[in-house]
Order: C-alpha cells, then structure tokens, then sequence
C-alpha cells in the first residue's frame, strides 16, 4: 500500500508501484489537469509539485511520491487564484490550452524559488515547457506580471 500526499490530502494506491505517477493522478484519483504529453520528461504538459519542486509526473514512478507532498494544477490555488493563474486569465495565454497546466505549474514553482526574476531567468525556467500552439511570448510576458503579485 502506498500512501500518498496529493494537495493535501492523503490517498492511498494498492496497484503496481511502478506505474508513472501521472496515470495514478489521472486515472485513479480523477485528477485529470495533469496531462500526458510526451511521456519521456521531455514536454512538461505533466509537471506537478513535489515538496515544492517542478517535477514531471510521467516519469516519476508513484512509489517515488510516497512520502513527499504531492500538488497538481487542481490543489495549486482550488479558486484559481495563485498569482500566476490570475496572470495567465489577465494576458488570455491559452490558446488550445492543453499544456497551460504544466506551464502554470512550472512557472509556480519557479516563482517561489526566484520571486524577482529577469527575461533570461524567466526564459530559462521556462524553456523545458513546450506549447504545441507557441504561445511562449505570453507565458513569459505572464510569468514577468505574476512576479509582480498580480
């Protein structure tokens, strides 16, 4: 049995421990704002928080989550209102919208650890996170208005 932290509360997952945390998230917990992208590491549509850090859950395996707090798009802020989510509505940055859960996580994470970042440190936070419709201009230009409280 594998107990599990996920925005704040606990789970518990008595299947393959194995399995990519991302299809625990998806699949068994209904947590459907992670997206499968790539499942190599490589997109970032599957980046979650764990303990605080921009991970990407294809790759994670779920017994690797035992014991650390767990925070996906869905627990990042329930109202939507984490500075960075209320920049993304501010500068309309979706477009198809598919991988703005991973982006938004990313940008969080990297947020809290660099709260007043330049154009180069918000470029190269940001450039493991790839947008099929690139929309890359309005991520960072959000990531730039989010750094100032929003």
């Amino acid at each position: 049995m594998i107990k599990l932290q996920i925005n704040g509360r606990e789970w518990s997952y008595d299947g393959d421990p194995t399995i990519p945390l991302l299809w625990v998230l998806r699949d068994e917990l209904g947590l459907t704002g992670t997206k499968f992208g790539c499942g190599a590491g490589l997109c970032g549509s599957c980046t979650v928080h764990i303990d605080g850090e921009a991970q990407r859950a294809c790759t994670l395996q779920v017994s690797d989550a035992q014991g650390h707090e767990v925070v996906t798009i869905e627990g990042l802020d329930p109202q939507g209102n984490h500075p960075v989510q209320r920049a993304w509505r501010q500068l309309n940055v979706p477009q198809c919208g598919y991988c703005q859960a991973g982006q938004i996580m990313q940008a969080a994470a990297f947020l809290a650890k660099t709260p007043n970042p330049t154009q180069e440190d918000i470029h190269g936070a940001m450039s493991g996170n790839i947008c099929r419709c690139g929309c890359y201009q309005r991520i960072e230009a959000a990531v730039h208005l989010a750094s100032t409280g929003v």
